[in-house]
């Protein structure tokens, strides 16, 4: 019996890629979801491919930076019953422009996809599960945190700031388990912008990017997913405080 069997989480990325695959592989294991994405076509696509004996997914579209949004996800998994927490796939790279490039609307909008959903998430959230006294908060976090590439400045900078704020949790609220996921080198629709990037450090990108994909180095999203169900079975007090790579598992 996986540890979160029958327990309900809210889901963000849940359209495509390693958050499309996580809802399936999750559901799988008897997980109750909340799934979130801007669009909704690709949500319910990603709702109808979830199954598990018992398994409830509800869907919530819209933008997961908005209160409002973030709330109707919250009521939703209460109606479900045994509300444990989050899981925030969501991300936004908008590669290929230096930084002095970049518009201000992009930069903007790659912070509020990587930091200011996490936060709606963190106030929503937190009041619930520190009244129960347990419960998960996990946030998707990069290698870019600890880079400086040419080309995703805005990207690498929001997940050094998503990975603080999720260690800033960890420290505040040692009843709920907070942790940090980098999910790898995976083939993603990020993959293919960075390949295909335009902008005056699109080269540079593309020398880094490109590579990976001709020599096969690239993971599947269900791959990317599967390391983190797995993560997750595991003994929570030891996951807390913590940054896990899929590539160290």
């Amino acid at each position: 019996m996986h540890a979160l069997q029958g327990k309900t989480l809210l889901l963000t990325g849940a359209s495509m890629g390693i958050g499309r695959a996580l809802a399936v592989a999750l559901a799988e294991q008897g997980v109750h979801l909340v799934i979130n994405a801007r669009s909704e076509d690709l949500l319910q696509e990603t709702r109808e491919m979830c199954g598990g004996a018992g398994t409830v997914i509800r869907d919530i579209a819209g933008d997961a930076s908005s209160a409002a949004t973030v709330r109707a996800m919250l009521e939703a998994a209460q109606e479900l019953g045994s509300f444990y927490g989050f899981i925030h796939a969501a991300g936004i790279l908008h590669p290929g422009p230096y930084v002095w490039e970049l518009s201000a609307e992009d930069f903007q909008a790659v912070f509020r996809a990587n930091v200011l959903v996490a936060h709606q998430l963190i106030r929503a959230c937190l009041p619930v599960l520190l009244e129960q006294s347990e419960g998960l908060a996990v946030f998707f976090g990069s290698g870019a945190a600890e880079k400086t590439q040419p080309g995703i400045a805005a990207y690498c900078a929001a997940k050094a700031a998503e990975e603080h704020l999720a260690r800033q949790l960890a420290a505040e609220a040692p009843q709920v388990t907070s942790l940090v996921y980098r999910p790898g080198i995976v083939e993603t629709r990020m993959q293919s912008q960075a390949r295909e990037s335009v902008g005056g450090a699109a080269e540079q990108l593309q020398a880094v990017f490109r590579p990976w994909k001709e020599q096969g180095q690239l993971m599947t999203a269900e791959e990317s997913a599967a390391g983190l169900v797995r993560l997750l079975a595991a003994d929570f007090p030891r996951l807390h405080g913590k940054t896990w790579d899929v590539r160290d598992l």
